[in-house]
């Protein structure tokens, strides 16, 4: 995947975010403190958010020019995004909300439910109601509908953040299968180097708004002082 985002500004309060990168790699990460622009910055891509000035582009299609006045609504982009609460239908079960990504998915059958539903082990929660599910369960059926939407990009906010240790190493286990399974193109965002350097293939490091950093994790983590204490 190459990922353009060129020209950017959108003020943020405090700070703008502003960048100007081009990106290529199979999953992408965004790395810096709270605060920085991460999610920000994954709600351009998605189309939730307006800028001031944007060029955003994956593999050659324009998602956004600011300056011709073109921006594509965010169900025309293609783009499946796990917040990090999961954004899950709280009334409908595992299975009616699963369904709802594949309406999505403009007759696409890239992955079908079966494989999905196999690769991240929620088949014994398909007829469980949202509420009744943990924390971890919930972040899997989000990747479960992101997925079965046929995404041409996956945007992943902290997807393991709110689990512990034992969790987050089986989270981290099934997205690296997920990548293995698919070949989606992802951008994840994360505070863990761990994470970042198990699965990501290139990384930006933003500090209040700006491009610090990039490069390949390892690289930037052993060579390029990021600061991964500061940001825990």
């Amino acid at each position: 995947m190459k990922l353009s985002l060129k020209n950017i500004h959108l003020p943020l309060g405090r700070f703008p975010l502003d960048l100007d990168v081009e990106m290529e790699g199979e999953v992408i990460a965004i790395f810096g403190p709270s605060g920085s622009g991460k999610t920000s910055a994954l709600d351009l891509i998605a189309g939730l958010r307006k800028p001031q000035s944007a060029f955003i582009q994956i593999d050659g299609l324009v998602l956004a020019d600011t300056r011709v006045g073109q921006s594509l609504p965010p169900q025309q982009r293609g783009i499946g995004y796990v917040p990090q609460d999961g954004a899950l239908f709280p009334h409908l079960s595992v299975l009616a909300n699963l369904t709802y990504g594949s309406r999505r998915a403009n007759g696409s059958s890239i992955f079908s439910m079966d494989h999905v539903v196999d690769v991240l082990e929620i088949s014994h929660l398909l007829k469980s109601g949202v509420r009744m599910i943990s924390g971890g369960e919930k972040q899997r059926v989000a990747l479960a509908r992101a997925l079965l939407s046929q995404p041409r990009l996956l945007l992943l906010d902290e997807p393991l953040a709110s689990l512990d240790e034992n969790l987050k190493s089986k989270g981290l286990d099934l997205l690296q299968r997920v990548r293995a399974e698919f070949s989606t193109p992802m951008v994840y965002v994360s505070h863990s180097p761990e994470e970042i350097t198990a699965i990501c293939d290139f990384m930006i490091v933003l500090e209040s708004g700006r491009l610090v950093s990039r490069g390949h994790p390892r690289e930037l983590f052993t060579t390029r002082n990021v600061p991964v204490l500061e940001l825990k």
